[in-house]
């Protein structure tokens, strides 16, 4: 076979785990014993290409940068920019700019984002490697691994590649960043398996970025690169498109909403303006400039940028870090959440939960610590998690075995193989030798001296225990004269101790925190690469109800609509690869949830970047999952998850108001520069005083809305529907409504001060007043959708109180000073007049203030007349 032959192969989509080792050697051309030449793997890696992961080339960020200025709204507001420049004031054109730089650079900021998490995902294979070369074992930088070495496995080292196992002592590997599976996985090289077994079941091979914890191996490199099961997950991650979220959509139907009405009174007012009331024709340009730039919502992304961001702080003082702000908003709408197990709803380490019989418990425990290995014990803190486990029990329950441990000389051991499902120590104990022996329960319970009776409980009580969901050891020890000489000597005859029963506990918060996303409209779903018995038990434990486990498997033969179902009824799928948990959220988006997934390791990362929100651990995620993640969970702590629920549904709701009153207060703007002109009448502002509302009202108080606290249940309702509409029929109306009482306050200020003589300056004063004050009293009405602002804390919005209180403080100093009368261009206002603005200020917010009073009564009157008819 040539040497491009040989790449090919490993380039395709092999099941080298079904394969005889023999037969993978032959195809890959390649010894065993002896490894590639040097000659040989240079020539390999010249047609492979280096070992390292690489990602879906991305679009350079100056053409993202020029896409998005040639979107036509940009070019709008560009265009006004530079026209205002040259009618108008140069500020006014630097406020524009900037807006539109600032909405750039965050679209451009979110694509530099995404090609780090690719890069994220590149860095995670060690930079060296162990190789047999020529028969000589070389350290190798991972790069130059190429199809056909053979890489010298030990604990504590990542694997270069995915390769078949050639032979493994007492190996295990901690794949649970690439499959899910808590505990590491024992390997059996002379194991051949079935094309079709999954990732977590392959016990033949090892693959690239997982971690031997113990023992010692050789094996053959069958696929490097991007060709890896990693390198699949770094193309799955490339390729996904983040979904656009609501608010995304919210924007894009506002933007289109707004722009051809603005266009339209832009145009018709100043032509109506020179027509019909033979206004100055410069004027009437600069107003229409001003009504564009008054009703084109330029300043929403900075709205829903300034609500967002402080809400996102809020969630970071509650744990929660948001790397992009929009996920935010869209935690709130959140119906679905698919969760991992290990180190997410569990604490991602065993603990020791059950000893059979209990009164062997301080015994069990002290020769348990005695098993751990020689270099486990040596390092100080085992890296096992069966030795961990021990060593904590021990720990917390007073056991010092440091001195029998002093005492007993460590003499021989006998590490864990696939074949005996067990390990072994020997310790010399004065002029005798302790052997202890700890492994499946099956494999001890055949060494020890038992009649069949005896033997025949203890293996109907290790399997009532392991139906739980728990991982077992069996331990039994004996004491001999004389060093066993091997495995077969040592591990003979034996009495039987006990049965040690290990959990990893799920995290004592988790229960609470899923009853209140049920409560909440939000179903969780467990997907882990476990076994189906540990995640049953696990979803009893954290109240998810698994009438059913889906297996990875099960789910590979259902259709899509067949998936969705079982979806529907099961909320616990195990044994699940990668590719299973992006299709599991893939369909789940296509039923019209809107999904969040949680996630810690290498396998969470397609996930976390198709949903709609990604939540990644903090402390114990890996960097892949950081990156392609929306959220981190600075506490790795999954009540956490439901915080951010809720505060993103107070995001969501405050942001409605916000958008709501911005709205409103342009449509009344809209409404009070147009109706006068069609009466004849001169424009009821002057540019400058559209351009003051513009820049000083409507923002302000939209962002006031931020710091409006969450409305009672707010957390006990169904999430809102992600296809419905931001702009709904009640938004509208509320919207119509809100500004038609503004617009029909300002216009009768300036319509009857026209009428009674008082002079154009001095109307145009009055309707610029009308409109301040009334501004401040709509944003005030609008505080709340259901309660009537005299049953909301007067202190408990500042920032809006404070922004209506220097409204009306603009609104007074701007009329009663000079000075401030040709910068305004204002007058002064007598006593009658005042009386007037302020009246009709109040009557035109107050009806709304009026329908919450009344809506509020007719509740309060229903629910006494319900409890009477159920008394």
């Amino acid at each position: 076979m040539t040497t491009l032959a040989i790449v090919d192969a490993g380039a395709d989509a092999e099941a080298w785990h079904s394969l005889h080792l023999d037969t993978v050697a032959n195809r890959i051309q390649s010894d065993p014993l002896v490894g590639l030449s040097e000659s040989e793997a240079k020539t390999r890696l010249e047609v492979s290409g280096p070992n390292v992961i690489k990602a879906i080339r991305a679009e350079p960020l100056w053409r993202v940068f020029v896409d998005l200025i040639r979107e036509p709204l940009m070019l709008l507001l560009l265009g006004i920019g530079i026209l205002y420049s040259i009618w108008g004031e140069l500020r006014d054109a630097l406020t524009i700019v900037a807006i539109v730089v600032l909405m750039v650079g965050a679209e451009v900021f979110n694509d530099y984002r995404a090609n780090r998490t690719i890069a994220g995902l590149s860095k995670i294979a060690e930079p060296t490697t162990r190789v047999l070369r020529e028969g000589r074992e070389e350290e190798v930088v991972a790069s130059t691994v190429v199809p056909g070495d053979v890489l010298v496995l030990s604990a504590g080292r990542r694997v270069a590649a995915d390769a078949r196992l050639i032979a493994a002592f007492g190996l295990a590997i901690d794949e649970s960043a690439l499959t899910g599976e808590s505990v590491p996985v024992d390997k059996d090289p002379a194991a051949v398996l079935a094309a079709a077994a999954s990732l977590a079941d392959r016990a033949n091979m090892v693959y690239v970025g997982t971690l031997p914890t113990r023992g010692r191996g050789i094996a053959m490199a069958v696929q490097t690169a991007g060709r890896t099961e990693l390198g699949r997950i770094v193309r799955a991650t490339a390729e996904v498109e983040e979904p656009e979220t609501p608010l995304q959509k919210s924007i894009h139907e506002l933007s289109g909403w707004m722009v051809w009405p603005a266009l339209a009174v832009s145009v018709v007012v100043p032509l109506l303006g020179v027509v019909l009331t033979h206004q100055p024709l410069q004027r009437m340009i600069l107003t229409g400039l001003a009504l564009v730039f008054a009703m084109i919502p330029e300043e929403l992304p900075l709205i829903v940028t300034m609500i967002l961001a402080i809400g996102c702080y809020r969630l970071a003082k509650r744990g929660a870090l948001i790397k992009r702000m929009a996920a935010a908003e869209t935690l709130g709408d959140v119906s679905v959440i698919v969760t991992d197990k290990t180190g997410t709803l569990t604490e991602g380490r065993l603990s020791l939960s059950v000893v059979e019989p209990t009164s062997a418990r301080s015994h069990l425990l002290q020769l348990g610590m005695l098993t751990i290995p020689a270099e486990s014990a040596a390092a100080g803190v085992p890296s096992d998690p069966f030795d961990l486990a021990f060593f904590d029990a021990s720990t917390l329950e007073g056991i010092d075995v440091s001195r029998r441990s002093h005492d007993s000389q460590l003499v021989n051991e006998f590490p864990f193989e696939n074949i005996r499902k067990r390990m072994s120590v020997v310790r010399r104990t004065g002029a005798s030798y302790l052997v202890i022996v700890r492994g499946a329960p099956e494999s001890v319970l055949a060494q020890c001296d038992l009649d069949e009776n005896a033997r025949r409980k203890i293996s109907i009580r290790a399997t009532e225990i392991a139906e739980k969901g728990l991982r077992l050891l069996a331990v039994a020890e004996k004491t001999v004269a004389s060093n066993p000489v091997d495995v077969s000597q040592a591990e003979s005859s034996l009495t039987f101790v006990g049965l040690a029963a290990f959990l990893d506990p799920p995290r004592v918060e988790v229960p609470s925190a899923i009853d209140a996303c049920l409560r909440a409209g939000i179903r969780v779903l467990m997907v882990t690469g476990d076994h189906p018995d540990t995640a049953r038990a696990i979803a009893a434990k954290v109240n998810i109800p698994a009438r059913e486990v889906i297996t990875g498997p099960e789910l590979d033969r259902m259709t899509d609509d067949k998936l969705a179902e079982a979806l529907s009824r099961s909320p616990v799928m195990a044994r699940c690869t990668p590719v299973d948990k992006q299709r599991i959220v893939r369909v789940l988006e296509s039923g019209g949830e809107l999904v969040a997934v949680t996630g810690d390791g290498v396998n969470d990362a397609p996930a976390l970047a198709l949903a709609h929100v990604g939540v990644a651990m903090g402390k114990r995620g890996t960097d892949v999952a950081r990156e392609a993640a929306d959220v981190v969970l600075a506490d790795d702590n999954f009540a956490s998850v439901e915080h951010a629920v809720e505060e993103g549904r107070v995001i969501h709701a405050n942001l409605k108001k916000g958008v709501r009153f911005y709205l409103a207060f342009k449509l009344a703007l809209t409404g009070a520069t147009l109706i006068p002109v069609l009466l004849l009448l001169p424009v009821a502002f002057a540019p400058i005083q559209i351009i003051l509302t513009e820049l000083f009202m409507d923002l302000g108080a939209s962002a006031s809305f931020v710091a409006e606290p969450p409305e009672v249940g707010l957390m006990t309702g169904r999430p809102r529907d992600p296809r419905a509409r931001f702009m709904d029929r009640s938004m509208l109306t509320s919207i119509v409504g809100a500004a038609f009482g503004l617009s029909v306050a300002v216009i009768a200020s300036y319509v009857l001060a026209w009428h009674a003589g008082v002079g154009a300056a001095t109307a145009q004063t009055m309707a610029f007043v009308t409109l301040l004050i009334g501004t401040a009293l709509l944003a005030i009405n609008l505080r709340s959708d259901q309660e009537p602002v005299l049953k909301l804390a007067l202190t408990s919005n500042v920032p809006l109180l404070l922004w209506s209180t220097a409204i009306i403080a603009f609104a007074l100093l701007a009329v009663v000073l000079p000075s401030a009368h040709s910068l305004f261009k204002t007058v002064a206002l007598n006593g009658w007049q005042w009386s007037l603005v302020i009246l009709l200020a109040a009557a035109g917010t107050s009806w709304i203030e009026a329908r919450k009073l009344l809506r509020s009564r007719l509740h309060d009157t229903g629910s006494r007349v319900s409890l009477e008819l159920e008394g």
